[in-house]
């Protein structure tokens, strides 16, 4: 089965709704390896209340152990670059929309690098993404 990776949403969702939610979304992948983007957990940091910085360093914790934090190489930064380029292009975002999908970028170019599937709740920014640099990628399904 390919590694997937979350992204911050489904992640945010998760500690919005509690541990056993959060623990009903990562047992769906429980057959694959299951990798941290750095960019991930630099947004979920950058946007953890003080009752949730504890998950975050817990899950930097545990990814750190098991080696399985991605973390974007030159060749990711230039892709994103470029995929952000073509979005600018062919959808006319500015400055801001683009700076939107800067680490949404990052995450899937170091994703498509390793052939890890990207699991998300912004199919928006996601599919924009996969249209100028094909990766794995797959919506989030809510869990009951």
């Amino acid at each position: 089965m390919r590694p997937v990776l979350f992204d911050s949403s489904v992640y945010v969702a998760a500690l919005r709704s509690g541990p056993n939610a959060a623990v009903a979304r990562i047992r769906r992948a429980e057959n694959a390896p299951v990798w941290l983007s750095s960019v991930v957990l630099l947004e979920l940091y950058a946007g953890s209340g003080p009752g949730d910085r504890r998950a975050v360093e817990r899950l930097e914790r545990d990814f750190d152990r098991l080696r399985r934090i991605l973390v974007p190489n030159l060749t990711d930064w230039t892709q994103a670059g470029k995929v952000l380029r073509q979005i600018a292009t062919k959808y006319g975002y500015e400055r801001i929309g683009q700076g939107r999908l800067t680490n949404d970028a990052l995450i899937a170019m170091s994703a498509a690098r390793r052939g890890i599937t990207v699991v998300t709740a912004n199919e928006k920014d996601f599919a924009k993404l996969a249209e100028i640099r094909p990766f794995f990628w797959e919506l989030q399904q809510p869990i009951p």
